[in-house]
């Protein structure tokens, strides 16, 4: 059984303590213009029993920077909005 492997990346909290995630996916709004990404903990999807949490930030790619990324908070009502209708249609096909 082998599972696809995911890309992971690295955010530190406001303590400058580096957390490791799972990137889920990233998309692109074109209307806006803006990019976001959702991530999860490493090891967060260990236990089926528990409901995973999951993040979502806007971001930007740095200028000169390969694999690097500048990331926001979503802030308005209408980015959650957008960004919880994204999440709802990436559900895995065996959920059931």
């Amino acid at each position: 059984m082998t599972e696809q492997e995911k890309e992971r990346i690295v955010i530190p909290d406001e303590n400058g303590d580096e957390h490791l995630f799972d990137e889920l996916f990233r998309f692109h709004v074109d209307a806006t213009e803006k990019s976001y990404i959702l991530v999860t903990p490493v090891g967060a999807d260990e236990d089926e029993e528990e409901e995973v949490e999951v993040f979502a930030f806007r971001y930007e790619d740095r200028e000169g920077e390969e694999d690097d990324i500048a990331l926001f908070p979503v802030e308005t009502d209408e980015e959650w909005e957008m960004v919880e209708e994204m999440l709802n249609t990436f559900q895995p096909e065996d959920e059931e």
